[in-house]
């Protein structure tokens, strides 16, 4: 994909931002399946995944999109079978990844700006913490979206924090 850095220079990246702000998310853009990706290559990303532990990631699988550099210059030759498999080995690396980073929030209270009601119920407000990490708890009279609340985490899901506020 014509990647102008090399393995350790990444590396090197992750372990500066964790050094130099402690408790940073880090998240990832992830293909599976670029052209002449062979196993070996698709090995090396899940070893990557497994040094940065990203808390999220946006996985996909590589699809042909006219007009683009690869269009032109390569040919899509990774069968569309190898590429769901891979991508299923990444996504479900991720899941756990970010089930663990979430898992470090169950038992403390983090400070999240209320987005607004969220997806499932107009009982319960959704908004993210500091980390981007989306976090759900049930509506109270004494805060708004747009506000923030500190909430007491009690559990969590791959994607999601629950909790309550605390007043």
């Amino acid at each position: 994909m014509n990647r102008t850095y090399t393995r350790e220079w990444y590396m090197n990246r992750i372990d500066a931002i964790r050094r130099i702000i402690p408790g940073c998310a880090i998240s990832a853009d992830i293909i599976a399946g670029f052209c002449t990706e062979t196993e070996e290559e698709h090995q090396d990303t899940l070893s990557i995944m497994d040094y940065a532990r990203y808390n999220f990631a946006y996985t996909f699988s590589y699809s042909e999109r006219p007009g683009t550099l690869a269009a032109r210059k390569y040919k899509d030759d990774v069968p569309e079978e190898v590429k769901a498999r891979r991508l299923a080995e990444i996504f479900k690396k991720q899941q756990e990844d970010s089930l663990a980073c979430l898992e470090d929030f169950v038992g403390k209270t983090v400070k999240v700006l209320i987005e607004g009601f969220s997806k499932k119920s107009d009982k319960e407000y959704r908004g993210r913490n500091d980390e981007n990490a989306m976090v759900v708890f049930p509506v109270t009279a004494t805060v708004k979206p747009g506000q923030y609340a500190n909430v007491y985490v009690e559990r969590c899901t791959s994607a999601t924090l629950i909790g309550k506020i605390i007043e």
